[in-house]
């Protein structure tokens, strides 16, 4: 059955967005070989993006403040972040502003992470970083661009 007319949407453009399991589309996200990301949705238009991470064990992701929400879930492996440890299973809500001083993977670890903005990393010196929608969707497109046949 067809959906009526007025139901229609206005950007005949519009489409679902699929990403595929399995091992293809890792990007290598350090230079050590420790962290991987597989993007499944950068939104433009938000800010948002959502990704899954996989990282060794011993991986650490630096101190860094959320400039927005973010959504953690593990699916494997145990993460310590701030005062504790999430594992398989666990969920985790970051309000905007809350700042971490190291995440570590205390197992190889996969979690989904949704973000509603961007990230600033920092040192005792200043900001070392940023990370937001723009960065992940460069990852993307390099990653892509260099995977091409």
């Amino acid at each position: 059955m067809n959906a009526p007319e007025h139901m229609l949407p206005l950007n005949p453009n519009l489409m679902d967005t699929l990403v595929k399991g399995g091992e293809e589309g890792w990007i290598p996200n350090d230079a050590e070989g420790l962290a991987f990301m597989k993007v499944l949705f950068v939104g433009e238009e938000t800010g948002q993006w959502a990704v899954l991470f996989r990282w060794k064990k011993g991986f650490v992701a630096g101190p860094h403040k959320h400039l927005s929400g973010a959504h953690t879930y593990v699916i494997r492996g145990k993460l310590e972040i701030r005062d504790g440890v999430l594992e398989a299973g666990d969920y985790l809500y970051e309000r905007n502003g809350m700042i971490h001083e190291a995440t570590r993977a205390l197992e190889d670890t996969d979690y989904l992470f949704v973000c509603e903005g961007p990230m600033v990393f920092y040192a005792e010196d200043g900001v070392t970083g940023y990370f937001g929608w723009e960065e992940v969707s460069r990852m993307r497109a390099g990653f892509e661009a260099s995977s091409a046949p």
